[in-house]
């Protein structure tokens, strides 16, 4: 219990520290719904590796109602969590997050299926998930990494990478640029599909110059 406790106290540090918005210590602690369902996730969490049935499960539903934030009280969460906004996130029973990250609005960590056993995704530390993107499956996401918004992440992603689109595909390792270049502000985000269209277009237009050329 002590160390739920200290996660519960760097999770509050985190809100304090990582919105520009917070004003104050009883602003967060009052007014804040990713910290409070976080709050009563590590309770639940708790009575859960007590082995006290059905009290952690409804706690959970309990915190959806409560915040909008669904946390599988059978999730693995490491201290520093800090849930901007935080309405649609959803955070399944075989999910593992290391400290210190950053989970936007509707992100989802869920499962591909119905499988048993490990079927959510494992986060490292220090990692960044940009509003509505979607991690799922048993994949492994290192530290450092930056999901932009709405990506759709299905493979293992490796330490110090940005990851974008869907499906989502690595564009930065470190700073080496992989595709073409990726701002993690959430806006200037690269859409395949549309480069992919923009490219069809100009060999069709090539295609048209070259039909004119033989009937002249």
């Amino acid at each position: 219990m002590v160390d739920t406790f200290g996660k519960i106290k760097r999770d509050f540090q985190a809100a304090l520290s990582m919105d520009p918005a917070a004003t104050s210590k009883i602003e967060v602690a009052l007014t804040y719904a990713g910290f409070h369902a976080l709050l009563i996730y590590r309770f639940a969490h708790w009575l859960r590796k007590k082995r006290i049935p059905f009290l952690p499960r409804a706690l959970s539903q309990l915190a959806r109602f409560l915040t909008g934030i669904e946390i599988h009280p059978g999730a693995q969460i490491g201290s520093g969590l800090f849930i901007d906004h935080g309405m649609g996130v959803v955070i399944g029973e075989t999910s593992e997050i290391g400290d210190n990250v950053t989970l936007f609005q509707g992100v989802t960590l869920g499962g591909t299926g119905k499988q048993r056993g490990k079927r959510h995704p494992t986060l490292g530390s220090h990692v960044v998930v940009g509003a509505g993107a979607k991690v799922l499956g048993p994949i492994n996401v290192g530290d450092y990494v930056k999901i932009g918004a709405n990506s759709v992440v299905l493979q293992d992603v490796p330490d110090h990478s940005t990851v974008v689109g869907i499906p989502g595909r690595i564009v930065r390792i470190k700073d080496e640029r992989v595709a073409e270049d990726a701002l993690m502000d959430h806006i200037h985000i690269p859409d395949p599909i549309a480069d992919k269209l923009i490219e069809l277009q100009v060999q069709i237009d090539a295609l048209k110059k070259i039909l004119e050329n033989i009937k002249k």
